[in-house]
């Protein structure tokens, strides 16, 4: 099948590309750097020629202000209406578990808004939300870096290796479009500050972390449950202490 990846030289689109091509699949990789603006729409009509599948795993460059709900309304906006016209019979965007309680945070109104267009679209589609990825846990835990400290809620969730929602998102490109939302997590359930805290010991970084359940989570205060998936979630694989070990020794 011939699969166009939106967002295709970040962190999850070079690994869904790769994951696709070595399964056989055509694959054309879209990206800003590759010359498709999804914002402008600039090269979207010409790269998605001929394609049947489209992913889009796509972010903001900003989380915390406005620029996140104005990117994710035209960049989907326009993808939406290139489908439209290229006859696409499946298209596939990444979304964050959790999103729907958190829109009193600008980028989890932004992500909101994106699944509200693709629902409202009439298109078929799939909707991935995952949870965070261990790869970004580094720029988790930064939300609640005060000096020398970290001051951490103790909210739960169950990170999960960037290639574990690779290969989901490789699954779900190849099948049906389900016209609904599906989740992803990692295996194992982790306080922030308890994550933290395992992070930075693999990392000989002394720092102090602290429980402080005020800390917000990108403008929102978390209940304990908010990043937590859905009981019928695909249960990844990696472990973060596998994860870990691999990430240190590359």
């Amino acid at each position: 099948m011939k699969i166009m990846v939106v967002g295709a030289s970040g962190l999850i689109g070079t690994r869904l590309s790769e994951k696709l091509r070595r399964s056989g699949h055509d694959v054309t990789a879209a990206s800003l750097s590759l010359g498709v603006d999804t914002v402008s729409g600039k090269g979207l009509e010409a790269a998605m020629a001929g394609t049947e599948i489209v992913v889009d795993v796509t972010n903001a460059a900003s989380f915390g202000d406005s620029s996140a709900f104005d990117f994710f309304k035209a960049s989907t906006k326009n993808l939406l209406a290139a489908v439209g016209q290229a006859g696409i019979r499946h298209y596939l965007a990444l979304s964050v578990v959790g999103t729907p309680r958190l829109v009193e945070s600008d980028y989890f109104r932004a992500k909101m808004v994106q699944e509200n267009l693709i629902r409202a679209s009439g298109r078929p589609h799939t909707i991935l939300r995952s949870t965070q990825f261990y790869e970004s846990i580094n720029g988790l835990i930064d939300i609640g870096v005060e000096g020398n400290v970290f001051r951490l809620p103790s909210a739960l969730m169950r990170p999960v290796a960037a290639g574990d929602v690779a290969a989901f998102l490789a699954e779900l490109a190849a099948g049906a479009p389900s016209g609904d939302v599906v989740e992803i997590g990692g295996p194992e359930q982790f306080g922030i500050d308890e994550i933290a805290r395992i992070y930075l010991a693999a990392n000989e970084d002394e720092r102090q972390v602290i429980t402080d359940q005020s800390t917000s989570y990108f403008g929102v205060e978390l209940t304990d449950d908010a990043l937590i998936p859905g009981a019928d979630a695909r249960v990844a694989r990696q472990t973060l202490s596998d994860w870990l070990y691999q990430s240190m020794g590359e």
